[in-house]
């Protein structure tokens, strides 16, 4: 494959996208998929077929390899896509071209879709979302969309995630093309810098400036690493771009290996993410006989090869040292900096490591150029920024937003605001390396530098947002107790540090604390901000700090009053009832924490661990079947 046949194949892949004149879009994301959407696409492709329609189901036909099939006819384009982020109104499947929406569709409804809107133009009432007595017919009118700006996110629920010519139709792989044949390596890194695009994965660190120390290193071996190690409870925004849009992280990296002089690559993805390694593999596979990955590629010099490690998922390994010792298959623990790791990373070698939503910004960036993506955001932080916006809020599910949106636009308009009309309490923002913000935060903008005034961090983007009814002791020991869990214990700070922290938040949870317990948990989270090894260490007592901060009244009523208004000590507990519930999933999906675990149809159960009573289980549930005991 050369780069004329490549453009070819764009133009014919192009052409055929336009003949779909009627396409059923499954949400194929993994939240959909538990609730049944695979069966919803096998049911969808046997009764077109059975009702005598024509039913593709991909731009290239089995079979072929250079050519692509362009269909006569008025059949009906069947695909698998990605997540479209309205998680909790799944399964949700996507009408084209008219752009409708069904939300919470099951198998007995397929008819009626067919019938009603792919037969007959019609609309299926029922099955739309409805917010406020109003509903929304059009996918781009629903309030949860219609107020985002997605752009990572854009192909995520528009595109079928395995089809590589649907991707090259979109102007896939074009990035690549420039970068290669029409751009230095100086040029590539310039063009990034001037972007301003600053990495996602929490620390904001200005990509270009990394690409280009990489670049500078002596000749030699050199890496391309895609963290996709997203452990924060509660986020999942990596993980749905590596389900729904994996070429876009391949083309990144692709253009970040032709700026560094890099010939291999790896891309990082924690095990509990099944559904994203295959896509990925299967991306890769398809870029390879595509010839885009490989020796010579498009008839070049320039060869690189990709490769898939699994980690054990240890949330250390998000840490670049540790994530690059997984991959050597070595203990994930990090290592002391300086050298960093764009001198001495990957076996030792000059490594390029950003995460995920990092790289899928960087085609766009190279193929619209570096004005264009400063226009959106913030100045310093420019571009938008997906979340997982979870917790006690009505819209619950992955966004994109422009850098510099406030908390207000993010929680009340497009998470439609509190669940069952209670109050706003707080939201935790970055994770368990985040921290608490409150309602006077609420108009402050989201970017990387006005949260780390505030003692808080974006990270890798969780949002857990928090109603009147929260114990926001009980939130710092949690995230305390995720954390103690996760250390890996190299450095004596982190490993005894937060042990003790945990210990001293249990006591005060169970009324058992005093007032010397809070002097001795800020001493604490100060040492260990200041002395421990990663990251990981030096931003576990956010939580703490900022609950400490902004709840202190709530620390004094379980340290004074020996009594909570919200829990009640550790005496309260939400549990499941085994006879009441029905196995739908429901609770299981809405959980920020993942404390919940279950079959389909079969009782579920509450980890008491993990769980901090925000009540999203409570409110979901159809069936009354959550308790509190």
């Amino acid at each position: 494959m050369n780069r004329e046949r490549l453009e070819v194949r764009r133009v014919k892949a192009k052409r055929a996208l336009s003949y779909q004149k009627k396409q059923i879009l499954l949400c194929a994301g993994t939240g959909c998929i538990a609730g049944g959407s695979l069966k919803l696409y096998d049911y969808f492709k046997e009764e077109c077929a059975r009702r005598g329609l024509d039913v593709y189901v991909g731009l290239t036909q089995e079979g072929e390899t250079e050519d692509v099939t362009e269909p006569k006819g008025d059949g009906v384009y069947l695909k698998k896509s990605g997540c479209h982020g309205f998680c909790e109104m799944g399964p949700l499947v996507q009408i084209e071209p008219e752009g409708i929406l069904y939300t919470h569709v099951q198998l007995e409804d397929c008819d009626e879709i067919i019938e009603k809107t792919i037969l007959k133009g019609e609309v299926v009432e029922r099955l739309l979302y409805e917010l406020d007595g109003v509903k929304y017919s059009k996918h781009s009118d629903i309030p949860f969309y219609h107020r985002q700006h997605r752009i990572v996110l854009e192909n995520c629920g528009t595109t079928d995630a395995e089809d590589i010519d649907e991707y090259l139709a979109k102007d896939g792989y074009a990035a690549f093309e420039k970068a290669l044949f029409e751009m230095t390596d100086e040029a590539i890194c310039q063009e990034i810098m001037d972007s301003g695009l600053r990495g996602r994965g929490g620390g904001g660190f200005p990509a270009g400036r990394k690409w280009d120390s990489v670049r500078k290193q002596p000749k030699g071996k050199k890496y391309v690493v895609c963290n996709g190690d997203e452990g924060d409870p509660g986020a999942f925004m990596d993980r749905s771009i590596m389900e729904g849009n994996p070429h876009s992280i391949i083309e990144g990296m692709l253009i970040a290996a032709v700026a560094a002089g890099s010939d291999e690559g790896y891309i990082y993805v924690r095990a509990e993410y099944p559904l994203a390694v295959a896509r990925l593999k299967t991306a890769i596979a398809r870029a390879e006989e595509m010839g885009l990955l490989g020796d010579n590629i498009l008839g070049t010099q320039f060869s690189f090869r990709l490769h898939v490690n699994r980690g054990a998922g240890a949330f250390v390994c998000g840490e670049g040292s540790a994530l690059t010792a997984s991959i050597e298959g070595n203990r994930g623990m990090p290592r002391v900096k300086p050298p960093r790791t764009v001198e001495h990373g990957l076996w030792a070698q000059p490594t390029i490591l950003n995460n995920v939503e990092t790289f899928s910004a960087v085609p766009l960036i190279i193929r619209k150029g570096s004005a264009w993506f400063k226009s959106i955001g913030t100045e310093k932080s420019p571009g938008t920024k997906a979340f997982a916006l979870t917790g006690n809020v009505v819209n619950t599910g992955l966004i994109e937003v422009p850098m510099g949106t406030t908390l207000r636009e993010i929680i009340f308009d497009i998470g439609g605001g509190i669940k069952d009309g209670k109050q706003f309490k707080a939201v935790q923002i970055g994770g368990p390396s985040g921290g608490c913000l409150t309602e006077e935060h609420l108009d402050m903008p989201v970017d990387f530098d006005s949260l780390k005034k505030l003692g808080a961090m974006i990270g890798s983007g969780g949002l857990v947002v928090m109603d009147e009814d929260t114990c926001m002791v009980e939130v710092a020991r949690f995230f305390m107790n995720f954390t103690q869990n996760e250390s890996c214990g190299k450095c004596v700070p982190c490993r005894e540090g937060t042990r003790r922290m945990l210990e001293i938040l249990t006591r005060i949870v169970n009324n058992e604390g005093s007032l010397e317990d809070l002097d001795l948990l800020e001493e604490l989270a100060a040492t260990i901000s200041e002395t421990a090894l990663c990251g990981l260490g030096q931003s576990a007592c956010k939580p703490v700090q900022s609950t400490l901060k902004y709840f202190r009244d709530e620390y004094l009523a379980h340290v004074v009053d020996k009594h909570c208004p919200h829990c009640n000590g550790r005496k309260k507990v939400l549990q499941i009832d085994a006879e009441l519930c029905k196995g739908c999933g429901k609770c299981m999906k809405q959980c920020p924490m993942e404390a919940i675990t279950g079959q389909i149809r079969m009782p579920h159960v509450i980890d008491t661990d993990k769980c901090i009573k925000c009540g999203a289980c409570w409110g979901c549930c159809p069936f009354g079947a959550i308790r509190e005991e």
